[in-house]
Protein backbone atom coordinates (compact mmCIF):
# COMPACT_ATOMS: atom_id res chain seq x y z
CA UNK A 1 0.00 0.00 0.00
CA UNK A 2 1.45 3.30 -1.06
CA UNK A 3 0.70 6.15 1.25
CA UNK A 4 0.34 9.75 0.32
CA UNK A 5 0.29 12.86 2.43
CA UNK A 6 -0.15 12.31 6.21
CA UNK A 7 0.00 8.51 5.84
CA UNK A 8 -3.26 8.42 3.88
CA UNK A 9 -3.44 5.64 1.24
CA UNK A 10 -2.59 6.96 -2.21
CA UNK A 11 -5.40 6.99 -4.75
CA UNK A 12 -8.22 7.10 -2.19
CA UNK A 13 -10.20 10.26 -1.59
CA UNK A 14 -10.05 11.24 2.08
CA UNK A 15 -13.43 11.62 3.78
CA UNK A 16 -14.50 11.63 7.42
CA UNK A 17 -16.29 8.27 7.02
CA UNK A 18 -13.27 6.63 5.38
CA UNK A 19 -10.98 7.99 8.09
CA UNK A 20 -13.34 6.57 10.71
CA UNK A 21 -13.41 3.16 9.02
CA UNK A 22 -9.62 2.97 8.76
CA UNK A 23 -9.27 4.05 12.38
CA UNK A 24 -11.69 1.32 13.50
CA UNK A 25 -9.81 -1.31 11.50
CA UNK A 26 -6.45 -0.03 12.75
CA UNK A 27 -7.56 -0.30 16.38
CA UNK A 28 -9.17 -3.72 16.04
CA UNK A 29 -7.31 -6.84 17.17
CA UNK A 30 -9.49 -9.09 15.01
CA UNK A 31 -11.19 -8.91 11.62
CA UNK A 32 -14.58 -7.18 11.58
CA UNK A 33 -17.70 -7.58 9.48
CA UNK A 34 -19.14 -4.58 7.65
CA UNK A 35 -21.97 -4.54 10.20
CA UNK A 36 -19.43 -4.49 13.06
CA UNK A 37 -17.68 -1.51 11.47
CA UNK A 38 -20.98 0.31 10.94
CA UNK A 39 -21.97 -0.27 14.59
CA UNK A 40 -18.60 0.99 15.85
CA UNK A 41 -18.93 4.10 13.69
CA UNK A 42 -22.37 4.83 15.17
CA UNK A 43 -21.12 4.26 18.73
CA UNK A 44 -18.36 6.79 18.18
CA UNK A 45 -20.86 9.44 17.10
CA UNK A 46 -20.53 9.02 13.34
CA UNK A 47 -22.96 7.52 10.91
CA UNK A 48 -22.84 5.56 7.71
CA UNK A 49 -25.17 3.47 5.61
CA UNK A 50 -24.21 -0.20 5.58
CA UNK A 51 -24.15 -0.07 1.77
CA UNK A 52 -21.61 2.78 1.96
CA UNK A 53 -19.46 0.77 4.36
CA UNK A 54 -19.50 -2.20 1.94
CA UNK A 55 -18.58 -0.01 -1.05
CA UNK A 56 -15.78 1.65 0.87
CA UNK A 57 -14.44 -1.70 2.10
CA UNK A 58 -14.38 -3.02 -1.47
CA UNK A 59 -12.44 0.10 -2.52
CA UNK A 60 -9.97 -0.48 0.34
CA UNK A 61 -9.60 -4.13 -0.73
CA UNK A 62 -9.05 -3.14 -4.36
CA UNK A 63 -6.33 -0.67 -3.30
CA UNK A 64 -4.66 -3.25 -1.02
CA UNK A 65 -5.33 -1.31 2.18
CA UNK A 66 -7.69 -3.94 3.63
CA UNK A 67 -7.83 -7.73 3.43
CA UNK A 68 -11.19 -9.42 2.92
CA UNK A 69 -11.57 -12.96 4.26
CA UNK A 70 -14.60 -15.13 3.62
CA UNK A 71 -15.38 -17.52 6.47
CA UNK A 72 -18.03 -20.13 7.26
CA UNK A 73 -18.05 -21.43 3.66
CA UNK A 74 -18.39 -17.87 2.26
CA UNK A 75 -21.39 -17.19 4.50
CA UNK A 76 -19.65 -14.26 6.17
CA UNK A 77 -16.97 -11.78 5.08
CA UNK A 78 -14.66 -10.04 7.52
CA UNK A 79 -12.16 -7.27 6.95
CA UNK A 80 -8.88 -6.24 8.53
CA UNK A 81 -6.20 -3.69 7.86
CA UNK A 82 -3.50 -5.09 5.59
CA UNK A 83 -0.50 -5.31 7.88
CA UNK A 84 1.33 -7.55 5.40
CA UNK A 85 1.32 -10.45 7.83
CA UNK A 86 0.09 -13.96 7.01
CA UNK A 87 -2.81 -14.96 9.32
CA UNK A 88 -5.47 -17.60 9.79
CA UNK A 89 -8.54 -17.69 12.01
CA UNK A 90 -10.94 -20.15 13.60
CA UNK A 91 -14.62 -19.21 13.69
CA UNK A 92 -17.23 -20.32 16.23
CA UNK A 93 -20.17 -21.87 14.40
CA UNK A 94 -22.59 -20.63 17.07
CA UNK A 95 -21.65 -17.06 18.07
CA UNK A 96 -19.36 -16.33 15.08
CA UNK A 97 -16.50 -15.31 17.37
CA UNK A 98 -13.24 -15.08 15.42
CA UNK A 99 -10.13 -16.46 17.08
CA UNK A 100 -6.65 -15.83 15.68
CA UNK A 101 -4.40 -18.83 15.06
CA UNK A 102 -0.89 -18.08 16.31
CA UNK A 103 0.86 -20.17 13.68
CA UNK A 104 0.19 -21.30 10.13
CA UNK A 105 -0.65 -25.02 10.14
CA UNK A 106 0.31 -25.12 6.46
CA UNK A 107 3.95 -24.03 6.94
CA UNK A 108 5.35 -27.57 6.82
CA UNK A 109 2.72 -29.02 4.51
CA UNK A 110 4.10 -30.18 1.16
CA UNK A 111 1.31 -30.81 -1.34
CA UNK A 112 1.58 -33.84 -3.61
CA UNK A 113 0.47 -32.39 -6.96
CA UNK A 114 0.11 -34.27 -10.23
CA UNK A 115 1.79 -31.29 -11.94
CA UNK A 116 5.30 -31.28 -10.45
CA UNK A 117 6.02 -27.87 -11.98
CA UNK A 118 3.08 -26.21 -10.24
CA UNK A 119 4.28 -23.38 -8.02
CA UNK A 120 2.12 -22.69 -4.95
CA UNK A 121 1.75 -18.95 -4.29
CA UNK A 122 -0.63 -18.99 -1.35
CA UNK A 123 -3.46 -20.77 0.38
CA UNK A 124 -6.68 -20.33 2.28
CA UNK A 125 -7.45 -22.27 5.41
CA UNK A 126 -10.81 -22.34 7.14
CA UNK A 127 -11.18 -23.73 10.64
CA UNK A 128 -14.51 -23.75 12.40
CA UNK A 129 -15.97 -25.26 15.54
CA UNK A 130 -17.27 -24.10 18.91
CA UNK A 131 -15.59 -21.59 21.22
CA UNK A 132 -15.33 -22.35 24.94
CA UNK A 133 -18.51 -20.35 25.65
CA UNK A 134 -20.59 -22.18 23.05
CA UNK A 135 -19.17 -25.72 23.21
CA UNK A 136 -22.11 -28.05 23.85
CA UNK A 137 -21.66 -30.51 26.73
Amino acid sequence: MKEGQNNWPAGIKRTRQRESMLSILNNSEKPLSAADICTKMERSGGSAWLSTVYRTLELFVKKGVVIKTNVMNHEMAVYELNRFKHKHYAVCMNCRKIIAIDNCPMEKFIPQLADEDFRVMGHNLEIFGFCKDCDPP
